[in-house]
């Protein structure tokens, strides 16, 4: 089995695949002050609840934005599976051309993201991941990212209002049923959700408006708040929440590896 990992700034999203086939998944929350030991045993906890085995594992793949967490992670993975990690990044020999000023500098979570959208869609497209950013990428069926855009996260803008203001309270991000709140924890997440949703449609609109040749690219929400404000847009057309994970599997095989 493969063991895919998406290490992000507040959550990582663990996938575990048998051939092309996403078999289980589960979400753990990005603490670099874990240890090897501590992390194998949240990978071991998560095998126990998926009724599997870690040595059933024959390759593991990652892609990671949080560098400070990345080492206790791949070596307690390493501890409990048996296997060394592949880390992906803008140097890994994949099919996808990173037209951008500066390659280096492109996150493994957009490459992975670029290669799922060429190889499962196969038309020019518009990647909206929801993480702690929301990041938009821009890629051509013919397989070239070409940059994107990056703004704020909803959970960010979210935390970031209520630790700032002495009197707005925690709110769950839920979408309310109207855009004038009549409650505190409404206004907010009319706030943020509704004002998010505008935020994605109207840079969408710009994009589409700047898009090489005339195309209209297709519009992808994933992210673990994708299916959150996907309904509450008007230009995300498909959301996948395991996008980014299927990124990996096809990356792994790209990278030769078996499982």
């Amino acid at each position: 089995m493969l063991l895919t990992l998406d290490i992000g700034n507040t959550e990582i999203t663990v996938g575990l695949f048998r051939g092309p086939a996403l078999e289980a998944r589960w979400r753990l929350t990005t603490n670099p002050g874990r240890t090897p030991d501590e992390w194998g045993s949240a990978v071991t906890e998560f095998f126990t609840g998926t009724g599997k085995s870690p040595d059933e594992v024959r390759a593991v793949c990652v892609a990671s934005v949080s560098p400070s967490a990345t080492q206790a992670i791949v070596a307690g993975v390493a501890r409990t599976t048996g296997c060394q990690a592949t880390e992906i990044d803008a140097r890994s020999p994949l099919p996808v051309r990173l037209d951008v000023d500066e390659p280096l500098t492109v996150g493994a979570d957009r490459i992975v993201n670029a290669l799922a959208a060429i190889e499962l869609y196969r038309a020019d497209t518009i990647v909206v991941d929801f993480g702690t950013a929301t990041s938009f990428d821009c890629i051509t069926g013919d397989g070239r990212f070409f940059g994107g855009v990056i703004m704020p996260g909803l959970r960010t803008a979210a935390d970031q209002l209520t630790q700032r203001t002495a009197k707005l309270p925690a709110t769950a991000l839920l979408a309310p049923n109207r855009a004038i709140g009549r409650r505190t924890e409404e206004c907010i997440q009319s706030g943020v959700l509704f004002g998010t949703a505008e935020a994605v449609d109207g840079l969408v609109r710009r994009i589409r408006a700047e898009w090489p040749g005339g195309a209209r690219p297709m519009v992808v929400a994933t992210g673990g708040l994708a299916g959150v404000v996907a309904p509450l847009s008007a230009t995300i057309e498909r959301t996948d929440p395991d996008l980014t994970l299927r990124g990996l599997q096809l990356a792994a095989g790209h990278l030769g590896l078996r499982w």
